[in-house]
């Protein structure tokens, strides 16, 4: 398969999202919980670029294989965190609405808001919107894995 396009986003979107991410970045959380949260929308959503850079990224924010291979399956794993586990169950809940899903109940809002604070809740779903507009647009125009960013 072929990428449909080379380039889809003028200078002007480039800099917008790049004020998104400071802002993102800005929020005090961990920035493998980040990366975490990142992967598992890019799973869920099928984006094959955004799993490889995400797993290159959180690599270089000393991610381990071991935890990489079961983001897929955290609910299963004894490898991560309370913090982690919420902020993962926050990510599926608001990446997976389509209709008839239950979108974010408030017994996984309650568990997110236990483990962070505000302003580290407003970069999470920051970056849980992000990933589902890249993963979206990578789907659209077929961007191929194998790039980082």
């Amino acid at each position: 398969m072929e990428a449909r396009m080379q380039s889809p986003a003028n200078p002007d979107v480039f800099t917008a999202i790049q004020h998104l991410y400071k802002a993102m970045q800005a929020g005090g959380v961990d920035p493998v919980v980040l990366e975490l949260v990142h992967l598992r929308a890019s799973q869920i959503n099928g984006c094959s670029p955004c799993v490889f850079a995400g797993v290159a990224s959180a690599k270089k924010h000393g991610e381990t294989d071991e935890r990489l291979h079961n983001v897929v399956t955290w609910r299963e794993t004894p490898f991560f965190t309370e913090q982690e586990r919420a902020a993962l169950a926050l990510t599926e809940a608001a990446t997976r609405i389509q209709d008839g899903a239950p979108g974010v109940t408030d017994e996984i809002w309650d568990a997110a808001a236990a483990q962070f604070e505000e302003k580290q809740l407003s970069a999470i779903i920051l970056n849980i919107a992000l990933t589902n507009f890249f993963n979206r647009i990578n789907r659209t125009i077929r961007e191929q894995a194998g790039k980082t960013w």
